[in-house]
């Protein structure tokens, strides 16, 4: 189960290097290097740091001066991994070794999309789950087998250690740390001001690289869509397939072509996410929303919490709630 320290300090540090990934990076000077002083003095501070000297070239012809050497990640409380130089490139022994020092110092280190295998490196996720672009899925395997890869989700909070699948999915994970640390309220803001949805349905399984369908409307749509809507009812396996006017059989297999994972699982995460909402927005009690939200019970909500968060129902909307 993860362990959620708080950081040592609101000062964000990303590291920078040689053929830098500007999306990723961009993405998170974006959410933590704009002042916003509607929110206060507690504001993330954003700073660039690299293991070489001098400007740093990035891609499209860009060059960046970083405001100090690795030195600078013995003060950070965050420190960002955006992408990295290929997934074959090594990484500096000087990197791995400051990166693991700021990590024992108490610091949450954030990896955004091939920014994974610097983390990797480390050996800091070895016995941890971790994800990475699904293009990189088995590279990462290969190359750290005692990470846990999970390529299907869109970020991976293991406390410390975050990571998050493609260029775009480091957005999501970097709202999911200011919701972590200053709440829903603000996460929300900030999501508005980048014109994106706070929260992202689903994972990146929903856009890995398949055969376009000859039929012009896939038949899971309307299902899965029925799904969303009716969270509350009782929708076993054989409904399910015959909605979709196919064997069971038929149905599992496409469905999780389609989602990465089985129907119950894709259902149960839905459930889930909109108890989450429930617990963040109003006073109803955990076994009223566990009814609503088709997890039946308080003991299995409090199940799938733990299974899924880590955490327990209470504990989330102790954290979280906006009441």
């Amino acid at each position: 189960m993860p362990t959620f320290r708080e950081p040592p300090n609101s000062l964000v540090v990303a590291l920078v290097y040689e053929g830098l990934c500007m999306f990723e990076f961009a993405s998170a000077a974006e959410v933590f290097g704009l002042a916003r002083p509607e929110f206060g003095e507690d504001w993330y501070r954003f700073e660039t740091c690299a293991a070489e000297p001098g400007p740093i070239r990035g891609q499209y012809g860009t060059r960046i001066q970083p405001d100090g050497g690795l030195q600078r990640l013995a003060e950070a409380g965050t420190i960002i991994v955006p992408g990295w130089q290929g997934i074959d490139a090594p990484v500096p022994a000087c990197v791995v070794a400051a990166l693991r020092l700021a990590h024992a110092r108490g610091a949450r280190l954030l990896s955004i999309c091939s920014g994974s295998f610097v983390l990797g490196a480390t050996g800091l996720l070895d016995g941890r789950r971790a994800t990475t672009h699904w293009r990189y899925a088995d590279a990462m395997r290969t190359r750290f087998p005692a990470i846990e890869v999970d390529p299907a989700v869109l970020y991976v909070d293991e406390g410390q250690l975050l990571t998050s699948a493609g260029s775009a999915a480091g957005l999501d994970l970097c709202l999911h740390l200011i919701r972590r640390d200053h709440g829903p309220d603000i996460a929300n803001h900030v999501a508005r001001r980048l014109v994106i949805p706070p929260h992202r349905d689903g994972g990146q399984a929903q856009y890995v690289e398949r055969p376009m369908a000859k039929r012009e409307r896939d038949p899971l749509a309307a299902v899965m869509e029925t799904m969303r809507r009716r969270l509350a009812d009782d929708l076993p396996l054989p409904t399910l397939a015959a909605m979709a006017a196919m064997s069971e059989r038929s149905f599992i297999r496409r469905f999780k072509a389609s989602t990465g994972t089985t129907p119950a699982e894709w259902l149960t995460t839905l459930r889930v996410d909109r108890a989450r909402e429930l617990l963040e927005a109003s006073t109803l009690s955990i076994d009223l929303i566990a009814g609503q939200t088709g997890l039946g019970t308080a003991t299995t909500m409090r199940h799938h919490f733990r299974r899924k968060l880590g955490t327990s129902p209470g504990a989330y909307r102790q954290r979280f709630a906006t009441r």
